[in-house]
């Protein structure tokens, strides 16, 4: 159970990031609260909270978990984590970019 933890882990450390950057920069970015789901803009506010809670739950189910497992894998497995999201989200909203335009 570790090992799904701190790949999630990864998965919100990672998807913290965009929402935090277009929050604090006062621009609209999709999040799941948006209608559609993942493809309307929130409003920049929406966005930094969502992103702070997935900072948080990342940060916190890195440092509960990490401990518990080999260090080394557990750092593999947060990079795959990150790296699983992040791939699937530049291709999502490379889509949804796109087609705005």
């Amino acid at each position: 159970m570790d090992h799904v933890l701190l790949f999630l882990a990864g998965v919100s450390l990672i998807n913290a990031l965009p929402h935090l950057v277009k929050g604090l920069c006062g621009e609209p970015f999709p999040t799941p609260f948006a209608r559609p789901r993942g493809v309307g803009d929130s409003p920049p506010l929406t966005n930094f909270l969502w992103g702070f809670v997935n900072l948080a739950l990342g940060i916190g189910l890195t440092l509960n978990r990490l401990p518990h497992v080999d260090r080394d894998v557990g750092l593999a497995l947060l990079a795959a984590g990150g790296l699983t999201i992040g791939v699937y989200l530049a291709l999502h909203f490379g889509k949804v970019r796109g087609a705005r335009h």
